[in-house]
């Protein structure tokens, strides 16, 4: 065989090894990512973000040093480009949308998991946030799976932790109860039911009654469903105590009663101990509050850990020795501190994975 045949055929099987090579490594560091994140369900856009990243480096890298011509390579090069180009502009209708969307949706970061949001027909807590999809747990305990697309198409209201929400209740009372005497009395029922700041608002002045809105502010918020089981009832309590019907100027009854009868239950001579329930949203959204439970922990932990960096810096500047054995010892327990912390996590991944 001519040297020059022998030579192109070394050349060839040297670039064949060495897209072998590239291969092999893509699927070990596609391996390794997959272990690494395979309990972190909440880390997973992550993930995707790396594979995808990884498959199109290798194409590019194959088609590099693969034993083609200039031309020919350019040629790839130049058709890897535009299929690629030609996806991102096709990404609104496809799963390249969704996964942009997903994207923009954690560059904001106008919600996380345990948040409450509305969206179109659809309202629940916030459990998972993925790469193309976000799933809710409704007031039902279903879970919705919302795609991102969807999310980012449509205007959605989102209800924070700590910022607080508004918690409401329409009443229909009729022209013959004192406006000042009910909202007196929605006032009360509103403290009694545990939210700050009320207030009582008129909505409207129909042919028959007048619309009464009472309401609270929540904060934080938690057990919403529940709250607004209590409100109802607080509201209920309280006019009935304060002798005001809540029926309808046009209601009609069969049965006789007294001009000055009211349809109100007699009150109880004995002291009514409410028994303990388990609140319907310790129920209902068992796996978000599992989700929000896990996020605040990842939180806790990322500032532990830039607490230790922060003291590692200041122990290099300090001055004295009774400064520097301060910081030590605060690195000492936060470190301590953050580790049991890390465990903690480690178990509530473990948990939601095998779920």
């Amino acid at each position: 065989m001519p040297e020059s045949f022998t030579d192109i055929a070394d050349f060839n099987l040297l670039a064949l090894l060495q897209v072998a090579v590239v291969i092999a490594a893509a699927m070990g560091l596609n391996f390794l990512a997959t272990r690494h994140y395979a309990s972190r369900t909440a880390m997973h856009t992550r993930l995707q973000v790396i594979q995808a990243v990884l498959v199109v480096v290798t194409l590019i890298i194959i088609v590099i040093i693969a034993p083609l011509g200039d031309s020919r390579r350019g040629q790839l090069l130049s058709f890897l480009g535009i299929v690629i180009s030609a996806a991102i502009a096709l990404s609104s209708t496809t799963v390249l949308g969704n996964a942009m969307a997903g994207l923009m949706l954690r560059s904001i970061k106008s919600f996380k998991p345990g948040d409450y949001i509305s969206v179109g027909e659809h309202a629940g807590r916030v459990t998972e946030m993925d790469l193309l999809h976000t799933e809710i747990q409704t007031e039902q305990s279903d879970l919705t799976t919302l795609s991102n697309i969807f999310l980012i198409t449509h205007p959605y209201r989102v209800i924070r932790s700590q910022a607080g929400t508004i918690v409401s209740v329409p009443v229909s009372l009729g022209y013959d109860v004192p406006r000042n005497r009910v909202e007196e009395l929605l006032i009360k029922g509103i403290g009694e039911a545990g939210l700050s700041e009320p207030f009582v608002q008129i909505l409207d002045l129909g042919d028959f009654s007048v619309t009464y809105r009472a309401a609270g502010l929540l904060r934080p918020v938690k057990g919403l469903i529940n709250m607004r089981s209590k409100l109802r009832a607080a509201t209920l309590d309280a006019l009935h105590r304060g002798g005001v019907e809540i029926c309808s100027p046009t209601i009609m009854t069969t049965r006789a009663m007294a001009p000055d009868g009211q349809l109100i239950p007699k009150k109880s001579r004995r002291k009514v101990v409410e028994p303990e329930r388990v609140s319907p949203d310790d129920v209902v959204f068992d796996k978000a509050d599992e989700a929000e439970s896990l996020e605040s922990k990842r939180d806790r932990h990322k500032a532990m850990l830039e607490q230790i960096s922060a003291a590692q810096e200041e122990i290099k500047t300090a001055e004295t020795d009774q400064q520097k054995q301060a910081l030590a010892e605060q690195i000492e327990r936060t470190t301590e501190t953050a580790e049991q912390l890390a465990e903690m996590i480690q178990k509530y991944e473990d948990k939601l994975v095998a779920e």
